[in-house]
């Protein structure tokens, strides 16, 4: 039965919360499907997660659990079928998820028009939460798309500033990657097999081994780029700081603390996973490419004086750095990826609620024309100094662990790869990345000085008030998440190594 498995309710919930928005009259009855809807969210991701660390490894497919399979489209022989399944990284994903959605529900209390927005937020969601539990590679690219066009509504109804520009810039570049997705997509589906049964299924296409060489060397860039446009790959990250900058608080945070994930999920998930051969040979492109994202990033938001587009740009830097550690095949590196994930999706939606918070008092991001917020808003100023910390890589914080695993990983990649004469690229880069903290910690800590200290630029921003019980609720619970990660790193390390089993890379085996 389709319903008997615990995957299915992650789309379940969020349709039956378009359905209670779509039949709400006020905005007091909208309010409550959506905290109610994602309440019950992160209750399912609680039990998953506490299901999923003591569940038998016998009761496992090819590392999945909770696999099951329905048949959907078999005509002319396509073979479509949503399968589900989840390991220690679809299971963390699906808990940023939903905490995400949840304080992202209390950060647009007050936005207007929302029923509408509502239910294009929850369309989005549903995009999210199927991508992260379906293992067929046609229902994975299905929802992908179902995540994405939301967006152009969102950021073009909602969104501020030059938004009808960052909205059909945004669609278009992701539509444009989702092009060379989608052709790398079907040129797997037809050499998933050697004997032409063909099918969509990841386990099965994995197990099957049948991609050759030669065609693993010409699908591999394809959707690589394809999910790495979306993670704001150099040089096509370029809609991301106009996107994140027009975007309403709440679709900034499901947008950098969710949706740029998938571009990191999928490319371990599909690229790494099922032509390990091509990413062994052919990590090195992509290691410039992410190591110039990772630094690039970084001096960007050195430079920006609008407090979203340093966040942008800070954004691109930190999914760099999961795309670098990922293409560093090595499981102590993959790790550190996957736990950079949950720490940037929790802290830069922390980082965006504040902005939003802000600029609704305020009615500017301008860095120059604000100052002594520490004395006006003395909570919404604190968090943001934790956010701040969190991001420079302060211990104690998800950013120090996430980031000192990575760089740990990296570094024994590439001094095995020196010493066995195999070059230093790896080796120069993880240096150059690493180069990124210091730069972070120069820009976090001048836009600390120049909001939260110094002389109060605007009389009238005396008068502001501080957050409100709301805003409190939001911030506090991603603080507590943030928090948790950083003191707590062996749990969540506990519920996601397992994950990168050698088994599952087949031809990189010999890296590990």
């Amino acid at each position: 039965m389709l319903f008997d498995n615990i995957l299915i309710y992650f789309v379940l919930i969020p349709m039956l919360m378009l359905a209670g928005v779509a039949l709400c009259r006020n905005i007091k009855q909208i309010r409550a499907v959506a905290v109610v809807g994602s309440t019950a969210l992160i209750a399912l991701s609680v039990y998953l997660v506490a299901d999923f660390l003591k569940a038998p490894v016998e009761t496992a497919v090819d590392g999945m659990y909770h696999y099951s399979s329905w048949k959907w489209f078999t005509a002319q022989g396509l073979n479509i079928n949503l399968t589900v399944g989840v390991d220690g990284v679809s299971v963390a994903m699906l808990l940023l998820s939903s905490i995400i959605l949840f304080t992202g529900s209390f950060a647009s209390w007050t936005i207007a028009q929302p029923k509408a927005f509502f239910l294009w937020l929850i369309l989005l969601s549903i995009g999210v939460f199927g991508f992260f539990i379906t293992i067929d590679l046609f229902a994975m690219f299905m929802f992908y798309e179902v995540a994405l066009i939301p967006m152009y509504l969102l950021i073009g109804v909602w969104g501020s500033g030059n938004k009808n520009y960052s909205a059909m810039k945004l669609t278009l570049m992701l539509m444009g990657g989702s092009a060379f997705l989608m052709l790398g997509l079907i040129g797997i589906y037809y050499h998933s097999s050697a004997d032409g049964h063909y099918t969509w299924n990841l386990l099965e296409i994995a197990r099957n081994n049948a991609i050759s060489t030669g065609w693993q060397y010409f699908l591999f860039p394809m959707t690589f780029v394809g999910f790495g446009v979306l993670g704001a790959m150099f040089p096509f990250h370029t809609w991301s700081p106009d996107g994140h900058a027009s975007a309403p608080t709440a679709v900034s945070m499901l947008h950098a603390g969710v949706l740029m994930k998938l571009g990191g999920y999928g490319c371990f998930r599909v690229a790494m996973y099922l032509m390990p051969e091509a990413a062994n040979d052919l990590a090195w492109i992509f290691l410039i490419l992410t190591g110039i994202s990772v630094v690039y990033g970084a001096f960007s938001a050195c430079v920006q004086t609008d407090l979203k587009y340093i966040n942008a740009y800070s954004s691109v830097s930190h999914c760099g750095l999961v795309l670098f550690a990922i293409l560093m095949l090595n499981t102590t590196a993959m790790t550190g990826a996957v736990m950079q994930m949950l720490s940037h999706g929790l802290m830069t939606a922390l980082f965006f609620a504040l902005i939003g918070m802000i600029y609704g008092r305020t009615h500017t991001r301008d860095i120059t024309k604000m100052g002594g917020m520490m004395k006006i808003m003395p909570y919404l100023a604190v968090c943001y100094v934790i956010a701040g910390m969190a991001s420079l890589g302060l211990p104690g914080l998800s950013g120090f662990v996430a980031e000192m695993t990575i760089f740990v990983g990296s570094f024994q990649q590439g001094m095995a790869d020196y010493l066995a004469g195999g070059g230093s690229l790896r080796l120069v880069f993880t240096i150059i990345a690493c180069c990124s903290i210091v730069i972070t910690a120069v820009y976090i800590l001048r836009v600390v000085g120049k909001l939260l200290f110094g002389p109060v630029q605007d009389k009238h921003h005396l008068e502001l008030t501080d957050a409100t019980w709301w805003e409190r609720l939001s911030t506090a619970t991603l603080i507590v998440c943030v928090a948790a990660i950083g003191c707590f790193p062996n749990f969540f390390e506990h519920l996601i190594r397992g994950t990168f089993n050698p088994e599952l890379f087949r031809a990189i085996a010999m890296n590990f």
